[in-house]
Formats: C-alpha cells, structure tokens, sequence
C-alpha cells in the first residue's frame, strides 16, 4: 500500500521539501543573504550586481546543502572564494561562516513569523509507514531540524533524526555525498538495500543513490521531475500521498 518495493524496510525521509512547506523560506532566506553580499561586493568593485535566483540557483547550488557547503558551492559559481572563518563569525563577517551566520538567522526569523506548515499527503504517508511497521528518520542537512519538527507537530512520527548538527558532529560529509543517509540506515541495523530515501533536492536523491539505496523517491515540488530522474530518482512523484494511491 506503500508504493515500495517489498524489500523496503526503512523510510528515510528529507525534511524541507518532502515533509514540511519551508524549501520556499529558506529559498528567501538564501536570496536575502547573497543579494545583500552580492550587492556589496559589487559596490565596492564598481561591477554589475547579479542577483541570486531563488529557483535556479537555489536549486543547483544550494538546496539540499548543509548550509556552509551551500555558501561555498554558490560562490564558486560567481568565481568567488572567501575566507573560512569559524563556526562562531557573526552575520557580519565576509567570510563562509559568517553568511551562513547570517543565512541561519534570517531563516530563523521567517519561521517565528510564518509558523510552520507540514505536508497533509507526507504526513499522511508517514503514519501509514508507520503502521505498516516500518522505520522512519528525517534526513536533514538542516542545523534547525528539531525545532522545524516540533513547530509543524510531527516530531513523534520519527524514530530517529539525522540533521545538520549530527553532520557535524560525526564529520559527515553533506549530499550529495550519502553520508547521512548512510548513518540513518545504520541507526536501524539496515543495509542501505532495505531503505527509501525521499527527496525534494537534487543533491539529496543523488545521494540516495550514490549510497546503493533500495528505492529512491523524487519529490517534484519545483517542476523539476527530469531533473530528479536524472539525478537518480526510482520514480517521481508531486507528493507522496500519490504513491499511497499507486498501492
């Protein structure tokens, strides 16, 4: 009834995206930050601003992304490289930690005053995981995970979490490396054979199957389905209470 191959044990499932409406906030957030940078930096070299794009850019560069990796990958497409920095820059410094800095609270922000919205046909597709008796973890590159969990009230539909803070712990590496997905599966004694991994992030199916991933669900939110495919994806779905009708 799942719409998953019978091997399948475990659901691995993308937070922003996949489970709850935030892809569109952090979009925002991410264009606030590097078009303020972007701005800037132009300014100061008397050069054309070229401001970040919310759906390509985002998509290509950043989405899926723990958020430094984000920073990095998307300045290099401009040809720009900055400084490291550390984990505790403020939001004002020029350096990769510092936007991301700057990124986090921004995004913060925007959470607080827009509230939290999950997916009805995600979370609907989760209890019914659930009661078929199979695992479920939020994979997330997300350092917010938790809290984005509790304020859309679908934390005790998880067993387990895999998150931005987690990544970091453990030095994983981010998606599209598998990594974390990688890490979930072994939170449940699984081979990655008998897991699904759900994503709305071309990264994130490329790491589903980079990882030897059962089953690897595209979630189509951006119009995006080739893309996915391309990346990776078993099969495409605009959400996942499709794959419920498909069982």
């Amino acid at each position: 009834m799942l719409g998953l191959p019978d091997h399948v044990r475990t659901c691995l499932f993308d937070l922003d995206g996949v489970l709850t409406r935030t892809a569109k906030v952090h979009a925002a957030a991410w264009k606030q930050m590097f078009d303020d940078y972007l701005r800037r930096r132009a300014e100061r070299a008397g050069s054309p601003f070229v401001p970040f794009d919310a759906v390509r850019d985002y998509d290509e560069y950043v989405d899926g992304r723990p958020r430094e990796d984000g920073v990095r990958t998307f300045l290099a497409s401009r040809g720009i490289t900055l400084p490291e920095g550390a984990a505790g820059d403020g939001p004002d410094r020029e350096t990769v930690h510092g936007l991301g800095t700057r990124k986090n609270g921004l995004v913060l922000r925007m959470i607080r005053e827009q509230g939290v919205e999950a997916y009805e046909g995600s979370v609907a597709y989760v209890r019914a995981a659930r009661d078929a008796g199979l695992h479920r973890a939020v994979v997330s590159s997300s350092a917010n995970c938790r809290d984005v969990l509790a304020a859309a009230g679908i934390t005790d539909l998880f067993e387990e979490r895999v998150d931005g803070l987690t990544i970091a712990e453990e030095h994983l590496r981010g998606k599209p490396a598998a990594d974390s997905y990688l890490a979930a599966a072994r939170l449940f004694g699984v081979a990655p054979g008998e897991a699904a991994v759900f994503e709305d992030a071309l990264a994130g199916v490329a790491a589903g199957r980079a990882g030897g991933f059962g089953f690897v669900v595209g979630v189509d939110r951006a119009g995006q389905a080739d893309a996915l495919r391309e990346h990776g994806a078993d099969v495409v779905v605009g959400d996942l209470s499709e794959l419920l009708d498909r069982g």
